[in-house]
């Protein structure tokens, strides 16, 4: 019966961090698996969670199914977060939102939809771009291209030849973009880029699917969302995914939402109804315990305030790893190679590292990173940068 069915190659990032969980060498450094962790090395448990996870166990009750749409209070503030609290899109109800299975359950559901509705489109991704981008869209049944990105030669933005593919793409096309801290590169677009950009979208009738997966890890909270608020700001139709992952620290919990941007408050309805039903087709109706939390931090003046600071300071911590390691490489790194740890954002850099020059590191030196080069520099930490430093050098100097 199932002798046709061919193996499972794995994914490259799981896979390599459960070939780190393997290895016996107490000086290993994983920096592979995009996860923050603190200067301890710890995985953090942060004070606003830990103080509404606590409030909500001392008031037990029943456990009913949510509905498909998910947590209504949860739903209502996250919107808030994601676009504003005062963005008329919100006031005038052209916004509609589900709860998600984290950021990666996001994009399902919104494939799903968009697969159903916009059947000849195909979807169009930066080059490189996350992984699992491509795997959720091809297995919704979509065509997945690239479009110029990444720049090796300066560690930036090809920003003209990426607006100028986007430009000539057939409208109704789907453009996935990375609202901020663009994983793998670190690479993001300033405002003015997110402007020119947003202007070809809206004059090309395309449909951006944005993916928020960092929000605060970057420039801010209302900064890193700048491009989906503008968005909703022009009435641009688009698709936004949201996690809490990071942010929150909440992995295993599975926090996310999906919104989509409407034309008017009807169809934002009819749009809302239809996303439920993908639901329903997936996973029926998402979990209760991680929504209460962020909605009770979110909902909590005092929790959001600790929340936002300590988020603050995670961000910080990241932008000193960078510095550290590019002081670290000052002596045998130059030029654009070793501006990009500091020129690049959020959790991720791209080292320019060869596939060789990775499984090197790994090999002699218990150094993690991904194949493609990309470091998740928020695994970095005073005790190990130096390490990694001294063994980057090491590998780069034969």
């Amino acid at each position: 019966m199932f002798e046709h069915i061919d193996a499972y190659p794995g994914d490259p990032i799981l896979s390599l961090n459960e070939d780190f969980q393997k290895d016996p060498r107490t000086s290993k450094v994983n920096l592979s698996i995009g996860i923050y962790f603190d200067d301890d090395g710890r995985l953090p448990v942060m004070r606003a969670v830990r103080e509404a996870e606590a409030a909500i166990l001392n008031e037990p009750g029943p456990k009913p199914y949510l509905p498909m749409a998910g947590f209504a209070h949860y739903r209502d503030a996250v919107q808030a977060l994601v676009f504003g609290e005062t963005n008329p899109a919100r006031a005038e109800g052209r916004i509609a939102t589900v709860q998600t299975l984290g950021g990666s359950g996001a994009l399902k559901v919104g494939a799903d939809f968009i697969r159903r509705y916009f059947p000849q489109s195909q979807v169009w991704v930066s080059d490189p771009t996350w992984e699992n981008h491509r795997f959720i869209f091809e297995r919704a049944g979509f065509e997945v291209n690239t479009y110029p990105y990444y720049d090796k030669a300066t560690g930036g933005l090809k920003f003209d030849a990426m607006l100028a593919a986007i430009d000539a793409l057939p409208a109704r096309s789907i453009v996935l973009l990375h609202a901020c801290c663009h994983n793998p590169t670190g690479v993001d677009l300033d405002r003015a880029q997110w402007e020119r950009l947003i202007g070809v979208l809206q004059e090309r009738d395309l449909l951006p699917f944005v993916d928020m997966a960092y929000q605060g890890f970057g420039a801010g909270l209302d900064d890193d969302a700048f491009a989906v608020r503008e968005l909703a700001r022009r009435g641009i139709p688009a698709l936004v995914a949201n996690s809490f992952s990071k942010n929150f620290s909440l992995y295993g919990e599975r926090c996310g939402g999906l919104h989509v941007i409407c034309e008017d408050a009807g169809a934002a309805h009819r749009v809302l109804g239809q996303l439920t039903g993908s639901v329903r087709s997936n996973y029926s109706n998402p979990p209760t315990h991680g929504a209460k939390i962020v909605t009770r931090v979110l909902n909590t003046p005092a929790l959001k305030e600790s929340w936002q600071g300590e988020l603050a300071a995670m961000c910080q911590r990241i932008a000193r790893m960078r510095v550290a390691i590019h002081d670290g490489l000052r002596d045998h790194v130059h030029g654009e190679a070793l501006t990009r740890y500091v020129k690049q954002r959020g959790m991720f850099t791209y080292t320019g590292l060869s596939a060789a020059q990775v499984d090197r590191l790994r090999e002699e030196f218990g150094v993690y990173i991904l194949r493609s080069g990309r470091m998740c520099v928020a695994g970095l930490n005073d005790t190990n940068v130096g390490t990694v430093a001294e063994s980057i050098a090491k590998v780069l100097a034969d």
